[in-house]
């Protein structure tokens, strides 16, 4: 048996009085793909973290080439050969391809050898299998042509182990197929792999061994092989999940809330009609490029339509902005969290509270923090929000955690219609079933929500009606019950004519 380029032996992590890891052991081999999963808190990102010296264990050891090493920070990870990209490429924009894979070397010194690194990056282009120009700026990139750079920069600093966490989060299938591409090259020339993503089929498709943490703990470590979809998700959420998706309450929607026609936003979307009632979830599919976000920045009046007409509840209006869809009851919870949805460095209670921040004002303007605790607490408690406290920093919180957040401060400005954008992006398989629950109790009361989702077996156990897009135009609406995989993609592709 290949012996382990990089072992974590007995890693302990504290936090003050909580403990993040607890004496969690992998090891990594050459010309292996390792996969890493859990539930977001589990401590993956802790462990990625003291791989690469950005925190250092409270115990234990890293092991490399069989000797106890100390990293201090990410300068010595890389010393060693331990590289990490993440699902938000870090590259420089206004930088061309080749600066960009050789921007963190020491050794160009002060003249550099432009020709030298031209060629050089070429050469490490050529040997991950893709096309890209070397001299084009980095702003123009993809993001999995992004990714690719920041694998040639790891490759460039002669990279032993590369831990890829969430790589494909934010990239169409296309793109995702190119990425394995590049992953299994890299395997092929003995760099060892540690591969972190929440999306389970493709750990099953890339992963030669897969380890699973919960709560800070090593669960367990097995071949792929030996791993059933059950049996990991199980080990994951310890429980079995009998019901992934949650229990729809079967009920008639009869009572329109929203009707659009005719809706349209110039070099966006055009001609997107359709109604939505009380207690519904229409869920809106699509492949990436569809533009069904262009349609929910609409309808929450962040990015208004310029043509078409809007009905809601009965009369017709406009919704130029987002506090005038807050106020008719339209709340929009973005799929890009971090940038739209949360004030990451402020705290669980302030953001809970901010579209609704004018009930928590004095009579001389002040916050009453007291009352804005007591209602972060409670959702804190409702939805499961697994934080020391409400006073905490969004921004120190799991992805899944974070995601409830977002849902809080949407559920305390008590919506009639909610519009919710890739809700289970990056989160864990136990806070997917959280949040699918969550939709289900919502449109049991009346809300009326629509759902955009580019999971499609999210769409089909989630939806009542399903509307599918195509680069901006409705290709079809489909009830739950005639919908197939296969004629939403027909329509999602083009392949065929619109569905009634």
């Amino acid at each position: 048996m290949t012996a382990a380029v990089l072992e974590i032996v007995n890693i302990s992590k504290n936090f003050a009085m909580t403990e993040a890891l607890s004496h969690v052991s992998i090891a990594l081999n050459p010309g292996e793909v390792h996969a890493l999963v859990g539930e977001n808190g589990a401590g993956k990102s802790t462990l990625i973290k003291i791989m690469t010296g950005i925190y250092h264990a409270t115990e234990g050891d890293i092991v490399l080439d069989g000797e106890s090493v100390t990293i201090h920070n990410t300068q010595q990870a890389q010393a060693h050969g331990i590289a990490a990209i993440y699902q938000e490429p870090m590259v420089f924009p206004d930088l061309d391809v080749a600066e960009n894979i050789f921007i963190s070397h020491q050794d160009l010194g002060p003249l550099v050898n432009w020709r030298a690194m031209y060629d050089n990056a070429r050469d490490i282009i050529r040997t991950l299998g893709v096309t890209l120009d070397v001299r084009v700026p980095a702003a123009g990139l993809t993001l999995a042509e992004q990714q690719t750079v920041e694998i040639a920069r790891a490759i460039s600093l002669n990279v032993r182990v590369l831990i890829m966490d969430e790589p494909t989060a934010s990239l169409s299938a296309h793109e995702v197929e190119q990425l394995m591409t590049v992953v299994r090259t890299l395997r092929d020339k003995g760099v060892a792999i540690l591969y972190i993503s929440h999306r389970l089929e493709e750990v099953f498709e890339i992963a030669d061994r897969v380890t699973v943490l919960r709560d800070g703990q090593h669960i367990s470590t097995q071949p792929i092989g030996d791993v059933t979809n059950e049996g990991m998700i199980a080990d994951m959420v310890g429980r079995e999940i009998d019901e992934f998706f949650g229990e729809k309450v079967q009920q008639a929607h009869t009572d329109v809330l929203l009707s659009v026609r005719g809706l349209a936003r110039e070099n966006a979307f055009s001609d997107v009609t359709f109604d939505v009632h009380r207690g519904e979830v229409l869920c809106f599919a699509g492949l990436i490029g569809a533009r069904r976000t262009d349609v929910g920045l609409a309808l929450a009046g962040i990015e208004p339509a310029d043509a078409g007409d809007i009905v809601f509840e009965g009369a017709a209006t406009e919704i130029a902005s987002p506090a005038q869809a807050l106020e008719l009851g339209i709340a929009y919870s973005s799929e890009d969290r971090r940038k739209l949805g949360l004030a990451m460095t402020m705290s669980v209670a302030a953001n809970a509270t901010l579209p609704t921040l004018r009930r928590y004002l004095s009579r001389v303007g002040l916050i009453k923090r007291g009352e804005e605790l007591a209602t972060a607490e409670t959702y804190r408690q409702k939805l499961n929000i697994r934080t020391p406290s409400v006073r905490d920093a969004v921004g120190k919180l799991s992805g899944g955690n974070q995601q409830k957040v977002m849902l809080s401060k949407w559920l305390n400005a008590n919506p009639k219609l909610l519009i919710f954008d890739e809700p289970t992006r990056g989160i864990d398989v136990g806070a997917k079933a959280e949040v699918h629950q969550i939709v289900n109790e919502l449109a049991a009361q009346g809300v009326a929500i629509i759902f955009i989702s580019s999971e499609l077996p999210e769409v089909l156990a989630m939806a009542d009606r399903i509307l599918v897009m195509r680069e901006g135009r409705q290709m079809g609406i489909f009830d739950a019950d005639s919908a197939t995989p296969e004629n939403i993609m027909s329509l999602a592709t083009g392949q065929s004519a619109s569905a009634a």
